[in-house]
């Protein structure tokens, strides 16, 4: 059973990208198609290619927020010792997390709602919980990912090794 698990820490984003990317891909196409041959477009492929959109954005977050690939100006980062360096990367985690924490209440208040009033979309017709829990589902896993960094963090700095930085889109 821990091997589904580590397989899930390792690659669980990356297989949800690719399934909503390929949905969001193929709907698109299909919409296009339609469109230009048939001269018909349907309300459902607009919905479906939005809510992959949000979904892919959201759970995009928290696979950068595990490899540290947000976008950062770490100038810095390179004149200061190794100790505060990660000190540094775990002050900006527990920042992270404490907004991400604020902004999982404050989502999940909204499926809350849609949820207790039964809100639908207007296209698909089906209850519009399942697309904006794509919010808080991307915070939380944010927010697994940054314990995740935190825990790896602070082992580094105990052992000495150098603080994990992620990869250089640029050097």
């Amino acid at each position: 059973m821990s091997d589904i698990f580590k397989a899930m820490d390792r690659n669980g984003e990356r297989w949800l990208l690719l399934v909503f990317y390929v949905m969001l891909v193929g709907t698109m196409f299909i919409e296009v198609v339609r469109r230009e041959v048939f001269a018909y477009s349907s309300i459902w492929g607009e919905e479906m290619v939005r809510y992959s959109f949000i979904y892919l954005a959201w759970i995009g977050a928290a696979a950068a927020v595990k490899e540290r690939g947000h976008i950062r100006i770490d100038v810095i980062m390179n004149y200061v010792p190794r100790t505060v360096k990660a000190l540094l990367y775990i002050l900006g985690d527990i920042v992270m997390f404490a907004v991400a924490a604020v902004a999982l209440y404050w989502s999940w208040e909204a499926v809350h709602i849609s949820w207790k009033f039964g809100s639908v979309t207007h296209g698909l017709r089906v209850s519009q919980v399942f697309f904006l829990f794509a919010v808080p589902f991307g915070f939380a896993l944010v927010m697994l990912r940054l314990t995740q960094s935190f825990l790896r963090d602070i082992s580094d700095l105990r052992s000495g090794r150098p603080v994990y930085e992620g990869d250089k889109l640029f050097d």
